[in-house]
This record gives C-alpha cells, sequence and structure tokens, in this order.
C-alpha cells in the first residue's frame, strides 16, 4: 500500500510540513486537510525532498492551498520537490507560479 508521511515543524515565521511518500488520490487526504488548515493562518513551507510520486489529485490540493494562502494573506513555499515532484509540479505550467525554495532561510 502507498503511504505517505507528514512531520511538522514550526518556525519563526512559517510551518514546515515535510512530506515523504507518494501524494495521489489514496493518501492526498491527509496531506489535504493538514495543508488547507495551516496556510489559513501562516506562511507554510512544503518540504517535497522525499516525495516518490504525485499525481492530478495531489497537484490539485497543491493548487488550492497556494490560492488559499494568497487569499488568506500568506505564502505557500514548495522546497527542493524531488525529481519526480519537479515534473509532476512541471506539467501544470504553473511552475513560475509556486515559490520554489532551496531552503527555509528564503522565507519572507
Amino acid at each position: 500500500m502507498e503511504q505517505l508521511k507528514l512531520l511538522e515543524k514550526k518556525g519563526a515565521n512559517y510551518v514546515l510540513l515535510e512530506a515523504s511518500g507518494t501524494i495521489n488520490s489514496y493518501t492526498f487526504s491527509e496531506f489535504q486537510t493538514k495543508l488547507y488548515s495551516l496556510v489559513r493562518d501562516t506562511n507554510v513551507v512544503v518540504d517535497m525532498s522525499l516525495v516518490t510520486n504525485i499525481d492530478s489529485s495531489g497537484l490539485g490540493v497543491i493548487l488550492a492551498a497556494f490560492n488559499e494562502a494568497e487569499d488568506s494573506g500568506y505564502r505557500l513555499y514548495i522546497m527542493r520537490p524531488s525529481i519526480e515532484a519537479r515534473k509532476a509540479l512541471d506539467s501544470t505550467g504553473f511552475t513560475d507560479t509556486f515559490s520554489l525554495i532551496q531552503s527555509v532561510t528564503e522565507v519572507l
């Protein structure tokens, strides 16, 4: 069974959400719930360096959370996406829209 692990860490002006595993139609629900609750209250950094696969349902969660963060006056950052995650993000055509970072020190 495909798994997704989420680890939450608090920073000075952000919450770091470390995602590892697969984000797909079987696993996106927990990711969606956690991400949506966070982006309404703070800047969020999603570390995707250990994401092994992400499908359209996972991408949909990220796109919606990005918009929700902006509507709430916060930002959603994608940190160090894995090769697989980067390919999926590139496929959306919105890569230039996302705030892609290499380190939490880049959070405004």
